[in-house]
């Protein structure tokens, strides 16, 4: 039995002081040994969090024994090591950014799409009347993604209601949404149906918990994860590859981080074009002076920025002035 456990989770659910509460959570996920990275929005929470077995599971205890957490779907994975290196948990205005910040408009507390099941999902997914739809980002569905999806071309999530006009065409089909663990889903729904779509389902618990209660039956590729491990299986009833290296074309479902942290590229490279050019997605990169030591994962622990001179500058000056108003 493995030691370790990553958690992957989300809940829409409302926070009255969401920046405190980050500065709190951070102090409990410590407490525990646990690292990773929490988004903490007034809106909810999104997380993935790692560390050993039994304070992983205090941890899930915690959550569901607060009232506003009791409802979060923990999606659990048996692992080697943790995750993460560190832990982080950071306050922002969303929990996944869309941009779309008017409760009028999305509100995943009031109206989503229909939840499917696994099982549901995997009856409907084929039928001539649904469209199955890929709401992440470029990444993410070029190293995996469903059989026949329809994938938009996003470099992030907020690029999503810019594509709505696109998915017209599809108005008289029934739209099923999905994405790693169902975050994105529930303002995509929201939106697709402020925009005029009638039938809108997702699949509950994303790709993630497919994988565990249907085999990922149809995910063809691996899927995209936002920790070290960059991708996992999926797929155990007819899995496939059908990501390149970025390189030089050949089948491989390796994903990297690019080594120059200037660029940080995610891309698929086999391992051959990996040790050529130490980690980068091209010889420029491989050349610049803040290349990182390419071990093979490509996964990096994130590097501060050098702080420019200009940057020192304007800070003394604040604080100078700072200081003299208080005198």
């Amino acid at each position: 039995m493995k030691k370790y456990k990553t958690l992957l989770y989300y809940c829409y659910s409302t926070i009255a002081d969401g920046e405190q509460f980050a500065a709190d959570h951070l102090k409990f996920c410590k407490s525990l040994n646990l690292v990773g990275r929490i988004i903490v929005a007034n809106e909810g929470l999104n997380g993935t969090v790692s560390g050993e077995a039994e304070a992983c599971h205090v941890y899930m205890d915690t959550l569901h024994a607060d009232p506003r957490f009791a409802g979060i779907d923990f999606k659990v994975d048996d692992v080697a090591e943790p995750s993460f290196v560190k832990m982080h948990v950071r306050y922002k205005s969303e929990i996944v950014h869309s941009g779309l910040r008017d409760p009028n408009i999305i509100n995943p507390e009031q109206k989503t799409g229909i939840h499917l099941e696994a099982k549901d999902f995997l009856a409907m997914k084929d039928r001539d009347d649904v469209v199955v739809l890929d709401v992440r980002s470029n990444y993410e569905h070029s190293v995996g993604r469903f059989k026949n999806a329809v994938t938009l071309d996003i470099e992030n999530f907020r690029d999503f209601p810019s594509k709505i006009n696109e998915l017209a065409q599809y108005k008289d089909k029934k739209i099923i949404t999905y994405c790693t663990g169902g975050i994105k889903c529930e303002k995509a729904s929201a939106l697709l149906l402020h925009e005029g779509f009638t039938d809108v389902y997702q699949l509950h618990g994303g790709i993630i918990k497919y994988g565990k209660e249907a085999g990922g039956e149809d995910f063809e590729g691996k899927c995209y994860v936002f920790d070290n491990r960059l991708t996992v299986d999926v797929n155990a009833v007819n899995p496939v590859i059908i990501s390149t290296c970025y390189n030089c074309g050949t089948t491989t479902a390796k994903m990297i981080n690019c080594a120059n942290p200037e660029c940080n590229e995610h891309f698929t490279q086999c391992d051959a074009c990996g040790e050529a050019l130490e980690g980068c997605c091209s010889d420029a990169c491989k050349q610049h002076p803040r290349k990182r030591i390419y071990d093979g994962t490509g996964y990096y622990v994130k590097v501060p920025q050098q702080v420019s001179p200009l940057k020192l500058s304007r800070k003394a000056i604040i604080s100078t002035s700072a200081t003299a108003n208080a005198e």
